[in-house]
């Protein structure tokens, strides 16, 4: 299992009439995490780019909790539980808020898809290397 922590601030160009954090700003936090995720075991979305690999979403899933509010600390954990299956990896992110208080559930499952043919592929092997270290 992989798993890692990023921390953020809310800030005011996220925030929404109610005084919560916008709904669709989560998808971004999460993207964040999971690039981060990423580069502490060594793989960079970069690098991958340059590579010609691709990782659209495919799917999706959060579950809101408590609200963010403004100037608000919080973090958010990320792990996959599995190694990539053909071409799919799942992520799985929970985020905290300063009070340790559970404010948010998400997944999102994502392919390996080829840039330039702008097909699915398999996981790369070396990535696979490099994550079976952690399984």
């Amino acid at each position: 299992m992989i798993k890692s922590t990023y921390r953020f601030r809310t800030r005011y160009s996220e925030i929404d009439q109610m005084g919560f954090v916008y709904y669709a700003h989560y998808a971004t936090f999460f993207e964040v995490a999971r690039v981060e995720l990423f580069r502490t075991i060594g793989v960079s979305y970069k690098q991958l780019e340059e590579d010609n690999i691709l990782l659209p979403v495919s799917e999706y899933k959060i579950k809101y909790l408590l609200p963010l509010l403004y100037d608000e600390e919080f973090e958010v954990k990320t792990t996959i539980k599995n190694l990539p299956s053909g071409s799919r990896i799942h992520f799985e992110y929970e985020l905290f808020n300063a009070k340790n208080e559970l404010c948010t559930k998400a997944e999102t499952t994502l392919f390996f898809m080829d840039k330039i043919k702008k097909r699915p592929r398999k996981c790369p092997e070396e990535i696979l290397e490099i994550m079976g270290n952690y399984f």
